[in-house]
């Protein structure tokens, strides 16, 4: 087991006394399941683990009624083996949306407080999931609202990343003091974490990859692992989505890294495909973010906040919300490019996509910021009480669009600026530069 985030998650809704049931929501395979069986199983004396996708006939458990000590009867009855105390078991459903009346439990199990239930789903609350039989048996079991805790837990971050290859506390404490204090960081463990970074671009944060790196350090055996993730991926577009929209849904995610290649990186549909309109493929593309596999990056009107006020809503980039999953989708040898450094005109997709990866496991929405005539600035975030433009591309001295903004502040409002890439810790004037390593630490808002 990787050091993940979610534990203290996991742990506060626990010492909270007025905690409900929790439901724990992400993208299929980054984490969920072995995050909260290994957390129950260190907590409770009894723990009941129930996967509704490999299980099916599990459903059964819940009907005809929603009776806890019901419930428990028809488990028991199945699975003689198994242990039930109250204030000692937590129960686990796993992938709780292919059983919709176990989530309608929920309610119950909390009203009745013998027990701990914590459940694991994936597509949750995404268009066209259902069949019109499942629909149906959504609909009786009465979804519990106000009688679930539910946290969204991504991939594994940058910060989790560090974790697993053995960075310490005390590094990372040292990180922070440098970028409080502008100081550039020391040699060593500057090129210690821009190697682990350019690793982390190639690798990303879905668990089994970062198993497979740890393991054999072969990029090859990387590859396979997210290559099949990604086919995963499409299967459940094919199998879940609305029979009319799979191959749109297919389409708009494999467009993807073409979206990436434009210079004004803005989603467009008609390198979906020629001549395609947003009202074909607007809720394709919704299909695909409600499942946790990209994020959208919206223009924003002016430089000013809240940035959430500001944003143009049917301007927006898309990138994947994992990196290491956007690189498995380009050819073969990339992962070499990236590594020796040796990409040219696409550096910049990928950098942008890896500024996105971070942000948006930290739990940053993602804005940018773009008017005719070429301005353009990569990122805007609110740090320090402020909006702060954020530049990712530029490799030596000010990108011209961050010059422009930050010589006329009663125009822009913009007073400082961040610039990150693979340089290190200094400021000139308004513009602090740190490397990009360093983008997990800001979190000052």
């Amino acid at each position: 087991m990787y050091k993940r985030k979610i534990e203290n998650t996991l742990q506060s809704w626990l010492d909270d006394s007025s905690h409900k049931p929790l439901v724990v929501k992400g993208v299929r395979q980054c984490g969920k399941t072995s995050s909260v069986v290994y957390f129950a199983r260190k907590h409770f004396k009894h723990v009941v683990y129930l996967d509704f996708r490999e299980h099916p006939d599990y459903k059964k458990f819940f009907t005809p009624n929603l009776e806890v000590d019901a419930i428990i009867m028809r488990i028991t009855a199945a699975m003689p083996s198994v242990e039930i105390k109250a204030g000692e078991t937590c129960f686990i459903f796993d992938e709780i949306q292919d059983c919709p009346k176990a989530r309608g439990a929920l309610k119950y199990f909390h009203l009745d407080g013998r027990y701990e239930v914590m459940c694991t789903g994936s597509l949750l609350g995404v268009n066209g999931y259902k069949t019109p039989e499942e629909k149906k048996e959504e609909a009786e079991a009465s979804i519990p609202v106000g009688f679930e805790d539910i946290v969204d837990m991504y991939p594994m971050d940058f910060e989790e990343w560090l974790w697993a290859n053995g960075i310490k506390q005390i590094h990372l404490d040292y990180l922070r003091k440098c970028l409080a204090s502008e100081t550039p960081v020391e040699e060593a463990l500057h090129d210690r974490f821009r190697e682990l970074l350019n690793q982390y671009v190639v690798v990303g944060g879905m668990p089994e990859v970062v198993t497979t790196f740890m393991e054999t350090k072969q990029i090859g055996k990387v590859l396979a692992v997210q290559r099949r993730i990604v086919e995963e991926y499409k299967s459940d577009m094919v199998k879940y989505a609305p029979a009319a929209d799979k191959p749109r849904i297919r389409e708009c995610f494999e467009s993807i890294p073409a979206q990436l290649a434009r210079e004004y990186k803005k989603f467009s549909y008609t390198v979906v495909r020629r001549g395609g309109r947003g009202r074909d493929y607007a809720g394709s593309l919704q299909w695909i973010e409600d499942a946790g596999i990209i994020r959208r990056c919206y223009n924003t009107r002016i430089t000013e906040l809240p940035l959430d006020g500001q944003r143009i809503q049917s301007e927006f980039k898309v990138y994947m919300a994992d990196i290491g999953l956007l690189v498995s989708m380009l050819e073969e040898g990339t992962q070499s490019s990236i590594l020796q450094g040796d990409l040219l005109s696409y550096h910049g997709a990928i950098k942008e996509n890896l500024l996105a990866d971070i942000f948006g496991k930290m739990g940053r929405k993602l804005y940018y910021f773009h008017k005719d005539g070429g301005l353009e600035l990569d990122f805007l975030i609110r740090y320090r009480g402020l909006c702060t433009p954020v530049e990712c591309k530029a490799t030596t001295g000010n990108a011209k669009s961050m010059s422009t903004v930050l010589k006329h502040p009663d125009k822009y409002h913009v007073t400082s600026a961040l610039k990150l890439g693979d340089y290190n810790v200094g400021r000139s004037e308004q513009l602090l530069t740190i490397p990009m390593y360093m983008a997990f630490l800001l979190t000052n808002v």
